[in-house]
């Protein structure tokens, strides 16, 4: 991986290095890993690390280098880019990793790419597999989408390798990785060498969001940056893991006032 730190547009936040691109920057980079003929010896990796995630890096060096493994880093959450002008380097954007992914879905379908979803909650005896609902909810929307194969999230290690032949053997261009951080960027970390794909994507929830099984935040919450608030009143049980973002805000203040 180049070393990023040297590209005029990178802005290091605590410790993860962001480009301060916009949405459709970040879309256009990300679908510019599937231009060349052939697959690329190892993938184009993209992370949408959020506040929650970046203090978690903060916290755990062995996590910070995985995050910082990735190809590309974009700022998925305004706890982010408000400890950036905090620390008087703002990001321009926040750019959403459910909608970086729904735009490479476009892609997708226009261009005939394969894509392959990994993660979620399987079928049960009330619905399909979580991956499949966002498949239909999606084709409904982009003429043509068609998924080249899907695993669920609740899979065993020892299954790895056998998920990993399904991935390739299916011809896959584009990997959605849904498992949920950090468990999503230490499994492509792990195993990012075994993959014959052209472009990885860590989206955490993305699956659920497409198939309507988790409800984002109206757009009033997203307009005012608090969609953390909107997850929270639906999920009650996220309290102690959203503890991290103002514990990250408070960080940035911090580091402000010491002068680093």
């Amino acid at each position: 991986m180049t070393d990023k730190n040297t590209q005029s547009n990178m802005i290091n936040i605590r410790g993860l290095t962001f480009r301060d691109i916009t949405p459709e920057e970040a879309l256009n980079t990300a679908i510019g890993a599937l231009s060349g003929d052939g697959k690329k010896k190892t993938p184009f990796v993209v992370y949408t690390p959020n506040a929650e995630i970046a203090q978690l890096c903060v916290e755990d060096e062995k996590i910070r280098e995985c995050i910082l493994s990735a190809d590309m880093l974009v700022q998925d959450g305004a706890g982010i880019v408000l400890a950036s002008k905090i620390l008087k380097k703002p990001l321009r954007y926040k750019i959403a990793g459910i909608d970086l992914g729904e735009g490479i879905v476009k892609y997708a379908a226009a261009s005939g790419k394969k894509v392959y979803f990994l993660g979620a909650a399987p079928a049960n005896s009330e619905r399909k597999a979580v991956a499949l609902i966002a498949e239909e909810k999606l084709a409904e929307k982009y003429e043509g989408f068609k998924l080249c194969g899907w695993h669920d999230g609740y899979f065993k290690l020892e299954m790895t390798d056998e998920i990993i032949k399904d991935i390739n053997d299916c011809g896959t261009d584009i990997l959605f990785v849904c498992l949920g951080a950090p468990r999503q960027e230490l499994w492509v970390k792990e195993n990012r060498d075994k993959l014959n794909v052209s472009l990885v994507l860590g989206l955490g929830g993305s699956l659920d969001g497409y198939a309507g099984t988790v409800k984002r935040a109206p757009e009033f919450f997203i307009k005012i940056n608090c969609e953390w608030l909107y997850r929270l009143i639906k999920q009650p049980s996220r309290f102690k893991r959203m503890l991290k973002l103002p514990k990250y805000i408070f960080g940035a203040l911090g580091e402000r006032l010491r002068g680093k």
